[in-house]
């Protein structure tokens, strides 16, 4: 278990004391289960009135919100950036693995740098490097030649295929796919004929990747995610998709190949985003957003439908199906009113 004095904790987060610096601090929780002990944040001030209830022995708040606070607490500007570095120092989440398992299967050739841990029933195939303080879950299977970066975690039964490189700090969370192929097919005469796909992927450092997304390798050329790049749950990245510099992606979102996608960008839930075109730096798509064209100015775009009463969306399905018989007649009565 962590303890913290509460002026330790200060130092390390850039924040100002207020109260007790002494308080021992051994985990974070949220105003409503808080209890003593523990630390719980208020990130948003319509909260305020809950203060007085909450059995926390210290708070992360802001100046304008310590007023509403009779104990110890942690004085920042932006609360909830604080709580996500404080949960780092208080976490508690174990492992994916230890040393290294009497059952994991690794080639003679591998390469394991320092503290490498795999866990129970692993593969790790030939010409495969593995840096410092790399942590193979369980089940996990690592084709031939791949390469994972120094402090980079994959939690149980993750798959990377052959010749994939992931950089360091990078964190895959179990079920994903690196490096299957891509959806390539060529027609011929009804039948479909299967394109080889012989370029591979490559991800940056400080990636996280949730569980059961999809990352298929490119057909000639790589399939890229850029350093820093957070992608949620069952996710799919399709063939030769690039992915820029903090980019944000959020859960269920379906990416068509030959996709360059610019920095810095958020992409909302069950998204859908043609192929074969470009995103610029910057844009957010909010959820259910489907990306037909390409975009060439940062900013917030939106298509999907909110929902409705049922009712009501009768209505405007019935609407939007009657669109082109509305506008012929709009068009017929702007020319006589000409």
């Amino acid at each position: 278990m962590f303890a913290y004095r509460l002026k330790d904790l200060a130092q390390q987060l850039e924040a100002t004391v207020h109260g007790d610096g002494e308080i021992i601090i051994t985990g974070v929780a949220s105003m409503g289960s808080a209890k003593a002990g523990q630390i719980a944040f208020l990130s948003d001030s319509k909260y305020q009135e809950q203060l007085p209830a909450c059995q926390a022995s210290a708070m992360v708040l802001t100046q304008e919100s310590l007023q509403y606070w009779t104990g110890s607490a942690l004085v920042v500007k932006n609360p909830y950036l604080t709580y996500a570095k404080l949960a780092q120092l208080l976490d508690t989440t174990p492992l994916p693995a230890k040393d290294i398992a009497p059952s994991a299967v690794v080639a003679q050739d591998a390469k394991l740098g320092n503290n490498v841990a795999i866990g129970a029933n692993a593969v790790i195939e030939s010409g495969v490097e593995l840096g410092d303080g790399a942590i193979i879950g369980p089940g996990c299977f690592i084709g031939k030649n791949t390469k994972i970066g120094a402090g980079t975690k994959l939690w149980a039964n993750v798959s990377v295929y052959h010749n994939v490189t992931i950089g360091a700090n990078c964190l895959v969370q179990s079920g994903t796919v690196i490096g299957a192929d891509g959806f390539g097919y060529a027609n011929e005469r009804g039948n479909w004929i299967k394109i080889p796909q012989l370029g591979t992927v490559r991800i940056g450092d400080n990636v996280e990747i949730g569980a059961c997304t999809t990352i298929d390798r490119g057909a000639l050329d790589d399939t890229i995610i850029g350093n820093g790049v957070i992608i949620d749950n069952q996710c799919q990245i399709a063939h030769n998709d690039i992915i820029g510099d903090h980019t944000a992606v959020a859960g269920g979102v379906i990416m068509a190949g030959s996709l360059k996608i610019g920095r810095y960008c958020m992409i909302g839930g069950a998204s859908v985003i043609n192929g074969h075109m470009e995103i610029c730096d910057k844009v957010t798509v909010t959820g259910m957003g489907m990306v037909m064209r390409p975009i060439t100015e940062p900013g917030v775009y939106s298509s999907g439908i909110p929902l409705q009463p049922n009712k009501v969306w009768r209505k405007t399905a019935s609407l939007v199906l009657h669109i082109d018989e509305m506008n012929k007649r709009l068009k017929e009565v702007e020319k006589k009113f000409k």
